[in-house]
């Protein structure tokens, strides 16, 4: 008997689903062991509450189990046991907890700004629509971060929520801007985009009645916080800063490492401050530009170029994970409590890729990122940067008054640093303009 509504088997109380009672999971899961579904009871809430059967699967009495399943590395972070958020909410019957946050930074508006801030090519002028955005590296990382997670059998909406997080706190210009609004507040502490983003999602999203921020989970939190950057940066004592992060938020930061390399040799090479000649400067890059192109079909520069990229993040991929593997393994990692006080790191490349890897940055920061046509564009954000920083000092009225309104006890300090670092780079040209006239 079938519910006439869905076309989908009418079930009772009690009754099993699974791959015989429901034909949308006939052939899933029969690959991998692991990965097969679960049998799963139908429960009188969801009966009485006439959901559509076929989605009973995702009912909340069946959620821990489903997500063990689906991760199911004895170190991989389960929602269950996370340290919960700082406002308590109801239980969503059909999203994990790290799949809420997920949720809730891709609806933040600080989310949808990326899109219009710079990576490391500008997206103004004649430079072109299809460079890198804060926004597409962005995607890469989460793309990446579940490709690592579902390898090691981790966590992957963690890993994806990390990685959608890590930036939301970047300044407009890239890092030019950043470091622009370091040099501005040295006298006040400075400025890191991990504590922005931290303070972004804590505090300066206002989505929901009652408090600021989104309301995170910890590990999250936590996560973002703990992100590896080139700075030192003071971990509060909330995050207790001798432990280490889970490992769905460390390995973010090595997948960050590995988008860029790849996406910022893809736009090196279409800016044409790349050229395929420069590249075999680099062994490593040599080896897998012939390694690639003995496969293809078609060798027109364009088609070596994307097969490229492919293969530097394949090969850090494979590397990256084959290591963690191997440093779990030797470090007898079995919970997320000896991830936690592990004194050796577990997320790192092997000595030959580290190498590698340290050899194209130094490649790149001689024919990318100090290159002239950038430094002039880096020239550019700094003086609009400071403008914009000094304009608001001095008259606060200049920003925006629902800014204003939102964060009414905001030092005036402060409030300029928030308003400038979450702008885009246009809004930030169309205010320098503006406050010039």
């Amino acid at each position: 008997m079938c519910n006439v509504k869905t076309g989908y088997p009418t079930l009772q109380g009690g009754d099993r689903y699974s791959k015989e009672t429901d034909p949308t999971l006939k052939g899933w899961g029969t690959r991998s062991p692991a990965r097969r579904p679960i049998a799963l009871t139908v429960c009188d809430v969801c009966l009485d509450s006439k959901h559509n059967y076929h989605l009973i699967a995702l009912c909340m009495h069946n959620l821990d189990a489903i997500e063990r399943r689906r991760y199911p590395a004895p170190y991989a972070a389960m929602s269950h046991d996370s340290r919960g958020r700082t406002l308590p909410i109801a239980a969503d019957p059909h999203r994990t907890e790290y799949q809420r946050d997920r949720d809730r930074i891709i609806h933040s508006t600080a989310f949808r700004r990326l899109q219009h801030k710079t990576q490391v090519f500008s997206n103004l002028g004649d430079e072109g629509d299809h460079y890198r955005t804060r926004l597409t590296h962005t995607i890469e990382v989460a793309q990446i971060s579940r490709t690592i997670a579902r390898s090691l059998g981790l966590n992957e909406d963690l890993a994806e929520a990390v990685a959608l997080a890590h930036d939301l706190g970047h300044t407009p210009f890239g890092h030019a801007g950043e470091e622009v609004l370091d040099d501005l507040t040295a006298s006040s502490g400075g400025f890191n985009h991990n504590q922005q983003s931290l303070r972004v999602v804590d505090y300066l999203e206002k989505r929901y009645p009652g408090h600021f921020g989104l309301n995170l989970t910890y590990e999250l939190r936590e996560a973002i916080i703990k992100h590896e950057t080139s700075g030192a940066i003071v971990v509060p004592e909330e995050f207790n800063p001798s432990e280490r992060p889970l490992l769905e938020g460390q390995i973010v930061n090595l997948a960050d490492e590995i988008a860029y390399s790849g996406h910022d040799v893809d736009d090196g090479l279409a800016s044409e401050l790349l050229s395929l000649d420069m590249l075999c400067a680099t062994g490593f890059l040599c080896e897998i530009m012939e390694e690639m192109e003995a496969h293809l079909t078609e060798k027109s520069p364009a088609m070596i170029r994307h097969a490229l990229v492919r293969g530097i993040v394949n090969r850090m991929v494979v590397d990256l994970v084959a290591e963690i593997g191997r440093c779990l393994k030797e470090n007898n990692v079995r919970t997320t409590a000896d991830v936690r006080r592990s004194q050796n790191l577990l997320v790192t490349f092997s000595p030959k890729q580290a190498g590698f890897n340290h050899e194209l940055r130094e490649f790149l920061n001689q024919h990318i990122y100090r290159h002239p046509n950038l430094e002039g564009m880096k020239t550019r954000s700094r003086e609009i940067m400071t403008f914009l920083f000094h304009r608001y000092q001095t008259d606060p009225e200049e920003i925006s008054s629902d800014f204003r309104r939102r964060y009414p006890d905001a030092d005036p300090l402060r409030l300029a640093v928030d308003y400038i670092a979450g702008m885009t780079d246009r809004f930030a040209l169309s205010e320098f303009n503006r406050l010039q006239d």
